[in-house]
């Protein structure tokens, strides 16, 4: 009777301890955002770190090296026709998407290399497209956000923000 009832309770701590882990959230939590600009259909699948009170830009996100431009998996962007990003022609498909943030300028860059764990095997030989943007200033945002509107991609966290202009190829 003993060694039930023990088995009973190991098994109901088991059960909770399960419950709870699965009821925990990510911390940065994947995310699809889709649109279409200017007929072409855009997709973008991203993980969303959040701030939690640490210095983003300059600090956690490094100025002059290659930022996975988000967490966890690196960034994917897929254009289901050719595109011109900033003035330059990208043929449809899907691409990693990475940055190097600076503080007056960004270079976005378009991979051929789609499936990565964060920048760790990031090639720059398997870049397709490099493009320059400069970063802007707006209010903070606590949670790495990549929204789609009709003239491209924009990307804020913290107080910064880049954006790239998207027309069809």
């Amino acid at each position: 009777m003993k060694n039930l009832l023990s088995l009973a309770l190991l098994f109901v701590a088991l059960a909770t301890v399960q419950s709870i882990a699965q009821d925990k959230k990510p911390a940065s939590p994947k995310e699809t955002v889709e649109g279409s600009i200017d007929g072409t259909k855009v997709s973008i699948v991203y993980h969303r770190p959040s701030a939690k009170g640490r210095k983003v830009m300059g600090d956690l996100v490094p100025f002059g090296q290659v930022w996975r431009t988000g967490a966890n998996d690196a960034t994917t962007i897929t254009f289901d026709k050719a595109v011109s990003i900033e003035g330059k022609t990208l043929a449809a498909g899907t691409y990693s998407l990475f940055t190097i943030p600076g503080e007056n300028e960004w270079t976005v860059i378009f991979n051929s290399e789609p499936k990565q764990w964060g920048a760790y095997k990031y090639d720059e030989k398997k870049d397709v497209l490099r493009v320059k943007v400069k970063p802007g200033k707006v209010d903070f945002t606590e949670t790495f956000t990549i929204s789609i509107d009709k003239n491209g991609v924009n990307m804020s966290w913290e107080n910064t923000s880049a954006s790239f202009k998207i027309k069809k190829g």
